[in-house]
């Protein structure tokens, strides 16, 4: 066993197969809400952008094209109320895990450092700071903490939350970097605040669903000043793009600047028919309206299955997922996995994302309309 794989944690997915075998048993077969990969199709613009810059010989530009850049702040612009973020401010990264489990590292965290991130929360956040040799500290009160401690070096944020749905407001996260800020004139050492947003465009609930989920970078949260502050995203969700791995990194102009000069030396690069692929996709809102409309029919359907079978859904404001239990006296999560396999279900169990999670299990909502129907129908007893 290598180094650094020792002193990772299990990858919670491998543990799924005996409760997925138990699924697939069921006589109409496995439903799979278990991952929140995309089964839609990757939107004919996008692919017909790709396939037009197909013929890259050359090495593609690490900071990223200048159209895709300035694509990504006329999009904070238009999409999130973050006007004027420079260009030189954006940084593509190979997907968003890697940026995620990486930065503590490019930030040259280690021994003695301590990044906060969600209680309840996607597993990289800690397998990033455990890589960096830094010590991950869960926490539902991130500026409680950075008023007391004088050792919190990163703080990521999740809004909207995997696997909860949860969504932080401008007075949340203003209150987070004020902290943060706090703390750095305190020690006289850089705090940097990273908000993961990559469910932004996913708003169900009010007043997320008309005002928009707010980021980290929106001038009310800022106050104008934008360090040491990044905003991470993803077109994985809002687009279908998994499979390209096109993400991008915004925020503090001097951090941006650090984490390109590390990652030229590493060869950290979005290949140039992906950049070609991303600057067209952020620029179309109509496909992102559409996926949208996929995913909210499919909230619908689901959520009425699992309430009609008992199970409440808790949170889930945004995003990808129902975060769900049952109704009554608290259940593992593992027991309601195998409840819900019985049916034919597979579903996350709570536990991946924290001690907090335990009692819950989080139903994504990608899978296909007809499995989502069959799955409805299932909890429902049609």
């Amino acid at each position: 066993m290598g180094l650094l794989t020792g002193s990772l944690p299990d990858f919670p997915w491998d543990s799924l197969g005996p409760v997925a075998q138990l699924a697939r048993e069921h006589p109409g077969g496995l439903v799979d809400l278990s991952v929140g990969t995309p089964v839609d199709p990757t939107p004919q613009v996008v692919r017909d952008a790709l396939a037009a810059a197909a013929d890259a010989p050359g090495y593609p530009t690490t900071h990223g094209t200048p159209v895709l850049r300035e694509a990504v702040a006329a999009w904070f612009a238009r999409r999130r109320g973050v006007p004027d973020l420079d260009p030189d401010a954006v940084l593509p990264t190979l997907g968003s895990k890697e940026l995620v489990a990486l930065l503590p590292s490019l930030l040259g965290l280690g021994a003695g450092d301590v990044v906060l991130h969600p209680a309840i929360a996607y597993p990289t956040y800690d397998v990033g700071a455990r890589l960096a040799g830094a010590t991950p500290v869960p926490t539902d009160a991130p500026a409680e903490l950075l008023a007391r401690r004088d050792d919190v070096r990163l703080v990521w944020l999740n809004s909207p939350g995997n696997p909860d749905g949860s969504v932080l407001g401008v007075e949340q996260l203003r209150d987070v970097v004020a902290a943060a800020r706090a703390a750095a004139a305190r020690t006289g050492r850089r705090v940097v605040v990273a908000s993961d947003e990559c469910y932004a465009e996913l708003a169900w609930d009010e007043p997320w669903a008309s005002d928009g989920v707010p980021s980290v970078l929106d001038p009310r949260v800022t106050g104008g000043d934008r360090t040491d502050l990044l905003a991470v995203y993803s077109l994985s969700k809002q687009s279908n793009l998994a499979g390209y791995r096109a993400a991008f990194v915004a925020g503090d102009g001097a951090l941006v600047a650090g984490l390109l000069e590390t990652r030229k030396h590493a060869g950290m690069i979005v290949p140039a028919p992906v950049q070609a692929a991303m600057t067209v996709a952020l620029g179309d809102d109509a496909h992102v309206a559409e996926q949208r409309e996929r995913y909210r029919r499919r909230r619908i359907a689901l959520r009425a299955g699992l309430e009609s079978a008992g199970y409440v859904v808790d949170r889930s404001h945004a995003g990808l997922y129902l975060w769900a239990r049952p109704d009554g006296p608290p259940q593992d999560a593992w027991t309601t996995l195998r409840d819900l396999a019985g049916l034919g279900l597979l579903v996350a169990p709570g536990s991946f994302y924290g001690a907090r999670a335990a009692g819950h299990v989080r139903v994504a909502l990608t899978a296909t309309d007809e499995h989502v129907a069959e799955a409805a129908a299932r909890l429902s007893g049609a």
